[in-house]
């Protein structure tokens, strides 16, 4: 069994201590940024002068798996099936996941304007291809309170479902913010998204829904709001921007205490200094055993033992730079 396995049926079963905690890595960018979503080549110094090649990526991603501190490694469906193929999983507890579609908001490569436009949904990836590599997929939407655009992407979303079903493939659903301007006051989107997350699962039987949830964190009122409606759904955040160390340790204190029991971060760890150090902090955060600003100290001063050069200099990296976690 999994640990992922494990974890949710503790969570499932209202026995979730901080060490259950969910994290993912998110090594999917090939799907969305293409070759700048794989992440630069760093030098010692922190200096970069291109980005990873594909074989480069794979093995950052097999360090992760190796580390065995994560839960989940979400990927492209090619690089689970080079991964397997190489036995990066065999006997592994870490997870491999796959996205399982790939929406127009997140065809976001250099000079491509697409994620300008209303989210389309879009899949590349065959489940009845990809399941003897994993039966753990990513299923993304957004809403843009759109009438045609959402009640589409709810039709894509309805199909998806019955592929999952005849493919016994299991899903966690993603659920963006609008990637367009939407006609709804901004203090209301948060609640929005979270109705919209709660009509669309209603007429869902528990065969058909999601293990949990990957979001944006929209503050403590609205995680705490949808965390706390409905104790069945397992609410995950997503990472968003890089940011700063210290965005990365008050995103996981914030969203575990408001009631997220996942995370799944992407930029945040592959546009580290030191990936692997990187993951081993937030574990520690997670699971309550160091504060945020504490974490970003430890983590400068494994980067200096390491010889590597910081981004930034401590005191700015301690900064809390996103809006949302200011307010936490």
């Amino acid at each position: 069994m999994f640990r992922l396995d494990q974890k949710l049926s503790r969570i499932r079963a209202g026995k979730y201590k901080r060490s259950d905690f969910i994290i993912a890595d998110a090594k999917d960018g090939d799907m969305g940024p293409s070759i700048p979503g794989c992440g630069p080549k760093r030098n010692k110094d922190g200096s970069s002068t291109r980005f990873v090649t594909r074989p480069e990526f794979l093995a950052n991603i097999a360090a992760i798996v190796k580390q065995d501190v994560v839960d989940i490694m979400l990927v492209s469906a090619s690089n689970v099936e080079a991964l397997t193929d190489k036995g990066v999983f065999k006997k592994s507890a870490v997870k491999p996941a796959i996205r399982a579609n790939d929406t127009t908001d997140i065809w976001v490569g250099r000079g491509a304007t697409y994620s300008k436009l209303a989210s389309r949904p879009f899949r590349s990836a065959s489940l009845s291809r990809v399941k003897k590599y994993t039966d753990l997929g990513l299923y993304s939407i957004t809403f843009n309170n759109d009438l045609e655009q959402d009640y589409n992407a709810l039709e894509h979303f309805g199909a998806f479902r019955e592929d999952a079903a005849r493919n016994k493939f299991n899903y966690f659903l993603e659920v963006f913010n609008p990637n367009v301007e939407c006609g709804i006051d901004p203090a209301l989107v948060p609640h929005y998204i979270n109705d919209s997350i709660i009509r669309c699962l209603a007429g869902v039987t528990k065969a058909d829904r999601p293990q949990f949830l990957k979001i944006a964190y929209n503050g403590p009122k609205a995680l705490e709001e949808l965390a706390s409606f409905d104790p069945s759904i397992t609410v995950g955040v997503l990472g968003g921007g890089a940011g700063t160390t210290r965005d990365c340790f008050e995103l996981l204190n914030q969203a575990e205490k408001y009631g997220a029991r996942v995370a799944l971060f992407g930029r945040k760890i592959n546009l580290a200094e030191d990936p692997l150090a990187m993951v081993s902090f937030m574990r520690e955060v997670a699971s309550g055993n160091i504060q945020p600003l504490e974490a970003v100290k430890a983590y400068h001063a494994s980067l200096k033992k390491s010889g590597l050069t910081a981004i930034r200099e401590l005191a700015a990296d301690s900064e809390i730079t996103e809006k949302v976690l200011k307010a936490g």
